[in-house]
């Protein structure tokens, strides 16, 4: 089957259906890391978020407060 085939078939799926097929391919990745080049640029902010965060620059917040802060923020985006 040509691949424009297959594409047409998964953008028919129902939402739920491509969210767990994107939600595989995801975890397929994530298996094989080495696969998946890193930019230097990734690299270097993750370098630098961790040195500021072992000299005490960096700030810290509980998952229940970041949870909260990014459900309220998608909950303000999907508002007519």
């Amino acid at each position: 089957m040509p691949k424009l085939d297959k594409t047409e078939e998964i953008l028919a799926l129902p939402a739920a259906e491509r969210l767990r097929l994107v939600e595989k391919l995801w975890d397929s990745l994530a298996a094989d890391q080495a696969s998946v080049p890193m930019p230097e640029w990734h690299r270097a902010e993750l370098d630098r978020r961790m040195e500021r965060h072992t000299a005490g620059m960096g700030t810290t917040a509980p998952w229940e407060t970041v949870k909260s802060r990014l459900t309220k923020r998608t909950r303000k985006r999907q508002r007519p």
